[in-house]
């Protein structure tokens, strides 16, 4: 006998409509693969947006609620973890109002190169692109963005068939002496 179709949503398995077990969210912090560690930090849809909005400016949890259109326990819930992760920190509020704000840090600037590559998959891959309300543009010359690369150190382009895998080097120990 076939076992019924199963999707995963968030920390849901649905069976069917009438069925839904909750299922324990697998945690990547310690596991080996950097991509596994990385979605420990950003690797649900709303953390992704929040720090999309926040590379455009936003910073007040109003303004992501407003923009995002989130629960404000989700909302509260996604930037506790960007804070936790080290993406976002808070500061008091530019205005000196009683608020704070949250600020991308260096780490979460870090991660436009991966909301572009996001951005750019969506535009060449999305079964209706014309849907797409935006174009990513240079600032200064108000031209499109080109298509990120992925290059060797000789700047020789790459695809997956000229990569692999290997060990990382064990870190050198220091001689006493």
């Amino acid at each position: 006998m076939m076992q019924p179709h199963e999707r995963v949503i968030g920390a849901w398995t649905v069976r069917s409509r009438k069925d839904r077990t909750m299922v324990k969210r697998t945690s990547f912090e310690g596991d080996a693969c950097p991509i596994a560690r990385s979605l420990e930090a950003i690797g649900d849809w709303w953390s992704l947006l929040i720090i999309r909005e926040a590379l455009f400016g936003l910073r007040r949890f109003g303004e992501f609620q407003s923009k995002l259109g989130m629960a404000k326990n989700i909302l509260s819930a996604r930037l506790r973890a960007l804070v936790d992760h080290g993406i976002l920190t808070t500061a008091p509020a530019s205005d000196g109002s009683a608020y704070q704000e949250y600020v991308l840090t260096e780490k979460g600037r870090g991660t436009f190169p991966i909301l572009v590559a996001l951005r750019q998959w969506s535009e060449e891959f999305d079964d209706r692109p014309s849907e797409i309300a935006t174009i990513l543009v240079d600032r200064a010359k108000g031209r499109p963005v080109k298509k990120l690369e992925l290059r060797a150190e000789d700047g020789r382009l790459l695809s997956p068939a000229d990569t692999m895998l290997k060990p990382r080097p064990a870190p050198r120990r220091r001689s006493a002496g």
